[in-house]
């Protein structure tokens, strides 16, 4: 525990919260994170809005339980589902939640072209709308949700044949339409950056919405006090309610270092203290 004693709750469907917790790690390394990753339910993109919300409340509890005083909301689907709701059922506890990076795009696209890749449930959620509505008026939406790609980096598959298909099939399109900036909204989608990057060139910028998040985090740990201060690296603990082997061994790659992964079990719609 560091001296601060605060811990910081991260949570997502699977490992594409890894991507926030890694931007937080380099603008944080003090701070004490807790991970937990229900790979039990992943993919969300495809579940209902009421679903990811009753999910959403259990974890939070969850990392609360065990000591977490500010959760992260790591994951775009979650956060569309279910921010508003936690907000409210926690009134006590800050929260930061993804939103799709589209306003920064809005405001660099040259074109004033954007694609966005996102998950089912983000785009029927009314923050998406609400995103699009207030800031991107004077620029064309190219959207897609790039079916079975979750699925894919969860296997660590992160430069298959199938990924690149995935990837190819969504942007192909968006460029002949001369997009010039794509927005990811889903924590897990920076992971394949180098392949995106591959295929849409240099002149396409793409928008990774992690470092935004640490950042956000770290204001509002300075406005609760809560900072860490100490000079040596926080502590890290992963939890996942899948596998614990798979989830461990794609942690290392993913995140480039390793921690202790604990496996829980749910229990109808609880999980255990």
């Amino acid at each position: 525990m560091s001296e601060s004693g605060v811990p910081v709750g991260v949570f997502d469907s699977g490992v594409g919260g890894l991507s926030v917790l890694r931007a937080m790690r380099s603008l944080l390394p003090a701070q004490d994170l807790l991970y937990f990753g229900d790979q039990a339910h992943v993919p969300y993109g495809p579940r209902s809005l009421a679903e990811v919300r009753a999910f959403s409340e259990e974890i939070t509890r969850f990392l609360l339980r065990r000591g977490a005083k500010l959760i992260v909301v790591a994951c775009n689907t979650a956060s569309a589902a279910a921010l508003q709701h936690l907000r409210l059922t926690f009134p006590q506890v800050p929260f930061v939640g993804m939103e799709p990076a589209v306003k920064p795009a809005a405001e660099t696209s040259r074109t004033h072209r954007v694609g966005v890749l996102a998950t089912p449930a983000t785009f029927q959620g009314a923050l998406y709308a609400s995103v699009v509505e207030r800031f991107a008026s004077g620029t064309t939406i190219f959207q897609d949700t790039l079916p079975g790609l979750v699925n894919e980096i969860e296997a660590g598959r992160l430069e298959g044949a199938e990924t690149r298909r995935i990837l190819e099939k969504a942007l192909r399109p968006m460029l002949a339409e001369q997009i010039d900036t794509v927005v990811l909204g889903c924590t897990h989608y920076p992971f394949v950056i180098p392949l995106i990057q591959e295929i849409v060139g240099p002149a396409v910028q793409v928008i990774d919405p992690a470092p935004a998040i640490a950042r956000q985090t770290r204001r509002l740990l300075e406005q609760h006090g809560w900072l860490a201060q100490n000079e040596a690296n926080g502590f890290l603990s992963f939890v996942t309610s899948g596998p614990v082997s798979p989830f461990a061994k794609i942690l290392t790659r993913l995140l480039g270092e390793s921690a202790p992964v604990e496996g829980v079990r749910w229990n109808s719609s609880n999980l255990p203290d």
